[in-house]
């Protein structure tokens, strides 16, 4: 079998959260179950009416563009792309072909081809007596598509790309781009070849999930490879992902860019991004928040932390915010702050809060710092900190403090009182005391765990380990 290499591009849609529609009035809401409401002769098609760009739409692929290093354009037109489906009221859809908003850029380490703007087809539904419904709430919506260059070598590395895009548009606050919503969709243009040459493209359309990118993408390679190892030969074609079956299924014959006679469109004249201040790339830099990669790079650079918790905080905004408040509130001298934090948030506390199906924090930032401080300080040992978070989150009242003393969890280091506690335990144990004392190391954590059952886990861990090292020693 020759090694065959694949080479992958993407095309991603995704639909832009705005106010209103791309060219008129309506309200731009994914959410309307109602079909039908949010309407009008502009975006049914209607005869004699007249588009008007929507200005919210363009500042928003702009401020993507910017986010991914892209060329921002001077002059741009829209145009009309003409095929004739149900779903396209007017027999064209108004997009961007020569001159789109923004060209070039970098997504997780793969260059960009373009940005650009264009409108949502309607939503096509088919009933069991056969008919198609039409809904056109979703017709006209805003929507961006971003092309990648055929860079990609496999589904895990398109799906990465995809799930990157998704952080950034809602980092952005550009679209809500939930893909079992279809609110963004992914399309993979995929051919192997043995050589330098490029093999016949296929192009597998609306993904609609990461797992589906990764599955059809490694599916239609495999096909790919098994039709060329057999001497056949790859048809260029549009192909469908049946996920029941996990194949692909042929759809029709790829067009190509010809076919849809993209002509300027004679109702948006074309304009000049440097006539509008708003539109400048400064005034766009500007106006960007810390980006997803920024905050990886800052998270374990500041803080320390390790890939999987730094990615769970990227990818988890609502969290990160209260861990930096919760990291402010402590003093800079605290030891392993903002580590343990994270351990606590990202463990426990996110762990409570799934076992509620929450995704938002209810507790204070200031209380949860009071508890890592009492914690570092040694007041309550690790098991005692859990047990005060589960109290804190049920919603009881009191500082920290006293919630620790009303369950007589404050940490003991007293000396009188740690060597009482390992005089029983050792008492209590002799055959462990034994083998410890024959070379079994491990029975040493055994003994300090038996002490700290008996005191509730208000002992001093280390304290307790020291004394009874110290009382088998003679």
């Amino acid at each position: 079998m020759k090694n065959y290499i694949p080479t992958i591009g993407l095309e991603i849609h995704a639909q832009l959260s705005t106010e209103s529609k791309m060219f008129c009035r309506c309200l731009n809401d994914p959410d309307e179950k109602r079909p039908n409401i949010n309407i009008c002769p502009i975006c049914t098609g209607q005869p004699g009416t007249l588009p008007v760009v929507n200005k919210e739409a363009v500042y928003k692929i702009l401020q993507v563009g910017e986010a991914l290093e892209g060329k921002i354009a001077d002059f741009t037109e829209f145009d009309r792309k003409h095929y004739f489906y149900p779903d396209i009221p007017k027999g064209y859809q108004i997009s961007q072909y020569k001159h789109p908003l923004v060209e070039g850029g970098v997504l997780a380490g793969i260059k960009l081809t373009r940005i650009h703007l264009e409108e949502d087809t309607a939503r096509s539904t088919h009933d069991k007596g056969g008919n198609t419904l039409i809904d056109f709430n979703r017709s006209g919506l805003p929507l961006m598509e971003l092309v990648t260059e055929p860079e990609i070598k496999s589904g895990k590395e398109a799906a990465h790309v995809a799930r990157e895009l998704q952080l950034l548009l809602r980092y952005l606050n550009t679209g809500r781009a939930n893909m079992e919503k279809g609110e963004m969709r992914v399309e993979a243009n995929l051919s192997i070849s043995g050589s330098k040459e490029l093999g016949t493209k296929v192009e597998v359309k609306n993904l609609n999930s990461f797992k589906a990118v990764e599955k059809a993408i490694a599916y239609e390679i495999e096909r790919h490879t098994e039709v060329l190892e057999r001497g056949g030969k790859i048809s260029q074609e549009t192909r469908g992902w049946d996920e029941e079956k996990g194949v692909t299924v042929s759809q029709r014959q790829k067009e190509e860019s010809h076919d849809y006679r993209y002509f300027p469109e004679p109702d948006i004249p074309p304009f000049r991004l440097s006539e509008f201040e708003e539109f400048s790339s400064s005034s766009i830099r500007s106006s960007l928040p810390e980006l997803p990669w920024e905050k990886r790079e800052r998270y374990e650079k500041s803080f320390g932390l390790d890939a999987e918790q730094t990615e769970m905080f990227v990818n988890t905004p609502k969290l990160s915010d209260f861990f930096e408040e919760v990291i402010e509130i402590i003093p800079s001298d605290v030891d392993n702050s903002a580590k343990r934090a994270a351990n606590y948030i990202l463990s426990d506390l996110l762990g409570l809060m799934k076992e509620d199906g929450l995704d938002t924090v209810s507790l204070s930032a200031s209380r949860f710092a009071e508890l890592m401080i009492m914690i570092s300080e040694g007041k309550l040992s690790s098991r005692g900190g859990k047990d005060i978070l589960l109290h804190m989150y049920k919603g009881e009242e009191g500082n920290v403090h006293d919630l620790a003393e009303r369950y007589g969890l404050i940490q003991s280091s007293d000396d009188r009182e740690i060597r009482t506690l390992a005089e029983e335990v050792m008492k209590e144990n002799p055959d462990v005391v034994s083998d410890y004392r024959g070379g079994k190391d491990s029975s040493l954590q055994f003994l300090v765990g038996q002490g700290m059952k008996k005191s509730k886990g208000s002992a001093n861990p280390q304290l307790l380990k020291d004394v009874i090292k110290d009382l088998i020693r003679g």
